[in-house]
């Protein structure tokens, strides 16, 4: 078996940056193997030389080369970093020249800004939309009149982990409904839903992959029988299409692109954080 390639992932701040970037590289290669790590709050030339450190070592046990994708500002840290011998992908180098001959000015290295607290008020924001999405979590609460978005789907296809990102990255009030079998054979939106119809996004999955999550929370139950889930993946899609209702399926698509398709479809345009 080929020994998969050890990619870090450093930043003086949380390493998100770096981690996205990274991860958006490294899918571009398919069929390789990769050994991921993150390394956050390497905002020290000690921690840098730890760092550097760990990385080299990575390297001597799989026989690879490492590769540090980084996002630290201090230039020393950077130096220090590449002591390892690894190969340094600097995520902001592309981009530094250019904007700061366009804007007239060199960058501040200011350590940890990417994912510091700017601006409380759309802090706030996301905070409030976290606790909405929460308590507004499989129609727990079903008056949605500050709902941003209401996603309506079965059961475990996807409904509150996307909540919850939509909440955290960019700040949007996301409720969620969960068709259950009344729903469904009443083949028409519930009366609860109805008023809210231009908030209303669809999510629907394929039903082998739906028994397969639910078989893990309840296995061998009615509930996560591939008959049933089969069943109501069609319901839920016939009511859906029946309602007008826009509909993304979640088999095969991450968080992210099922949150961009959603805020795009219901015209929600808000930055991410």
């Amino acid at each position: 078996m080929d020994v998969a390639r050890p990619v870090f992932y450093v930043s003086d701040g949380t390493g998100i940056t770096a981690e996205t970037i990274g991860h958006s590289l490294l899918t571009q290669f398919v069929g390789l193997r990769f050994a991921t790590d993150r390394l956050p709050f390497v905002d020290t030339p000690d921690k840098a030389r730890t760092a550097a450190r760990r990385i080299q070592a990575a390297g001597v046990e799989s026989g690879q080369r490492p590769v540090v994708v980084n996002s630290c500002v201090d230039p020393e840290l950077n130096l220090i970093l590449a002591e390892s011998g690894a190969l340094m992908l600097d995520v902001f180098a592309p981009f530094i020249a250019p904007l700061e001959q366009e804007l007239g000015r060199t960058r501040s290295s200011q350590i940890g800004r990417a994912h510091g607290i700017v601006d409380f008020d759309t802090y706030h924001q996301r905070i409030n939309a976290m606790n909405y999405a929460l308590t507004h979590d499989d129609g727990v609460k079903p008056d949605y009149s500050e709902a941003d978005l209401i996603l309506v789907a079965v059961s475990r296809a996807g409904k509150t982990p996307t909540c919850v990102y939509l909440a955290l990255q960019h700040g949007v009030k996301a409720a969620n409904y969960p068709l259950t079998p009344e729903d469904l054979e009443g083949e028409r939106l519930p009366a609860k839903l109805r008023q809210y119809r231009s908030k209303l996004f669809g999510l629907t999955i394929d039903p082998l992959r739906l028994h397969q999550i639910r078989q893990e929370r309840r296995p061998n139950s009615r509930y996560a029988q591939l008959d049933t889930c089969k069943r109501e993946v069609a319901q839920a899609e016939a009511m859906l299409r029946r309602e007008g209702v826009e509909m993304l399926s979640t088999t095969h698509a991450s968080i992210e692109e099922i949150s961009s398709r959603v805020m795009e479809h219901l015209g929600i345009n808000r930055e991410m954080y």
